[in-house]
């Protein structure tokens, strides 16, 4: 629930676009101080608009970490980069995170004349600054403030913190007068349910990335509630082919009882509590096509 409306208090949502693999979601994490968006090596991690809260002295920062923009293909990508425009549109500040190794990229170049043909003036963060040489940096910031859509640069690392306290403060300045919208403790929106199905597939990405493709989803079955506050959480994994399943599953069970084991500590550690997570996989070829997941991820599967 929100805050009383105290003096001095402002409150506004700042949505992180980007390509896909510029590291919004480390950077969602590293503003908000606690993880609320997965991780992996491998792009397109994020299909939902993530919501993660941080609070600076009067501000609250709503951060929406959307999916990576790209070229979409198939149905899901369609609906994932609907929401990252989506978010961009509802925020008081927009930023454009660009993995700096890369640079001006295609994907990049399509968010930037996005932004232009919408008349959206965006903040450039360029991220993964340890990883590139400064003479490289300071030209890819001039070459991309000659876009003319850009009213401020950051140069971070996400990942190794540099950087970002002055970008949070800098976000907290330009957040509206206005009342809180989360309680001060609160560090995402999120359903508990979405959390643990999230935190899953990350070990999934992690754990698989060389073996299984894109065509895996999760999706919590049951949550059941504890007298000792434990929760019971049975979550299912999807793939759609049923060679797929055995390379979940392991030998006799070793790797889905790895994710399984993984996953429950990174959701104990977040939720604060005991749980117990019971996992399965089915095969579903058509995942992609059931309107009921995509509700459940916050997308619009008519996009």
């Amino acid at each position: 629930m929100p805050t009383g409306n105290s003096p001095g208090e402002r409150c506004g949502f700042v949505a992180l676009l980007g390509a896909p693999n510029a590291g919004k979601s480390t950077l969602t994490n590293a503003l908000v101080g606690a993880k609320i968006s997965i991780v992996t090596p491998k792009v397109q991690t994020t299909r939902m608009r993530i919501v993660g809260i941080a609070v600076l002295g009067s501000a609250q920062l709503v951060l929406v970490d959307t999916p990576g923009i790209f070229a979409p293909r198939r149905r899901l990508d369609r609906a994932m980069v609907a929401a990252a425009w989506k978010g961009a549109r509802d925020a008081d500040v927009v930023c454009l995170i660009v993995d700096s190794k890369r640079g001006l990229d295609d994907d990049t170049r399509r968010i930037v004349e996005g932004l232009r043909g919408s008349g959206t003036k965006a903040v450039l963060v360029l991220n993964k600054i340890d990883e590139v040489r400064k003479p490289l940096l300071l030209d890819l910031a001039a070459r991309m403030n000659a876009e003319g859509v850009f009213t401020d640069t950051f140069m971070i690392s996400a990942l190794t913190g540099d950087g970002v306290a002055d970008l949070r403060a800098f976000l907290a300045a330009r957040m509206p007068s206005g009342p809180w919208l989360y309680p001060e403790d609160q560090l995402s929106d999120l359903p508990q349910r979405l959390l643990a199905a999230e935190l899953v597939r990350e070990q999934v990405f992690l754990q698989l990335h060389q073996e299984l493709p894109y065509g895996s989803a999760v999706e919590v079955e049951s949550w059941e509630e504890f007298a000792d506050g434990s929760a019971k959480v049975t979550a299912v994994i999807y793939v759609q082919r049923e060679g797929q399943r055995p390379i979940v599953l392991g030998r006799n069970g070793s790797r889905i009882k790895s994710i399984g084991v993984a996953a429950r500590k990174e959701l104990e550690l977040l939720l604060g509590r005991r749980v117990h997570l019971m996992l399965r996989v089915k095969v579903q070829e058509d995942w992609q096509e059931r309107p009921e997941l995509y509700r459940g991820l916050g997308l619009d599967f008519e996009v």
